[in-house]
């Protein structure tokens, strides 16, 4: 059964929350409004100013991870003062799920390379979220949307190395790749039962570079803006975006779709896939 995806070519904070305006679902309760505070140096990342009007809308709370590796995120008191910086605190009520510890344990005896996932104590506080992620390339994992916001983006400090190392925190940065692929698509899917399904995504291809936005020293955006995507379907809304990024006659496309190829990127859709929350078919509905 396809999936609904909602696509504009507008980028506009105002387009996204009118696209999130036609997803025919309701987020109950207390909503966790995930998304990348932008490591300090980031030019890329998608700021305050352009996420306000939905988030303002949807009257969640933003929530964000400690990192695992060095930078002004991998401390709680560094990302504060990061949040503070990069206007978040500001505008939105903030809350860092791993702020303090224990990690709550998501069990999922489905996964394929991990059986467990670590985050944040602080989600039980939700009941649902809105996933807002900025689709570009990745160093590791080829490239980042809504999945990798799911997994690696939700997880403790802790819990991004345990799914780094494919299960062994230790390898944090020598696990076999395809393993490590396998646990972000086994986290995102802990992730998805917890909210039983009480999610939706919003993927702006927008600054698209062949890095992140955890890079403080991030290349420039190699090709044109294409578009926003709206879903309820995480790996149906990754799978749009990798399908526009080839279908563009963008010169720069070539850059990204080298960084994704070499990482073996579409292979995090493809287990999550297989694990079954989400479908790589899709109804493609564009909003002018």
């Amino acid at each position: 059964m396809s999936a609904k995806v909602y696509f504009s070519r507008t980028i506009t904070p105002e387009k996204v929350l009118e696209l999130y305006k036609m997803v025919d679902k309701k987020l109950p309760g207390n909503v966790a409004i995930k998304l990348h505070s932008g490591e300090k140096g980031n030019q890329n990342f998608l700021g305050p100013d352009f996420w306000k009007p939905v988030i303002d809308y949807v009257g969640g709370t933003v929530v964000e991870c400690n990192t695992a590796y060095e930078g002004q995120r991998n401390t709680t008191e560094k990302h504060k003062k990061l949040l503070e910086e990069h206007g978040w605190s500001k505008y939105f009520n903030v809350d860092l799920l791993d702020e303090e510890g224990p990690d709550l344990k998501l069990e999922y005896p489905s996964g394929k390379r991990i059986k467990v996932n670590y985050v944040g104590k602080n989600i039980t506080n939700y009941d649902s979220m809105l996933v807002l992620s900025h689709f570009k390339g990745h160093p590791m994992g080829g490239y980042g949307g809504a999945l990798k916001q799911l997994s690696i983006g939700v997880a403790s400090s802790y819990g991004k190395a345990y799914i780094h190392g494919a299960g062994v925190p230790e390898n944090i940065w020598t696990s076999d790749h395809d393993s490590f692929l396998e646990s972000m698509a086994d986290a995102a899917g802990t992730v998805v039962d917890y909210f039983k399904g009480n999610i939706i995504y919003v993927n702006v291809m927008k600054n698209m570079s062949v890095d992140c936005d955890c890079c403080s020293v991030a290349e420039d955006p190699c090709m044109d803006d294409i578009g926003i995507l709206v879903s309820t379907d995480p790996v149906a809304i990754d799978q749009a975006c990798i399908d526009l990024v080839y279908r563009s006659s963008d010169p720069g496309r070539d850059h990204l779709i080298e960084r994704i190829e070499s990482r073996n990127g579409v292979y995090t859709i493809e287990a999550a896939a297989a694990l079954g929350y989400g479908t790589r078919e899709y109804d493609l509905t564009e909003v002018m």
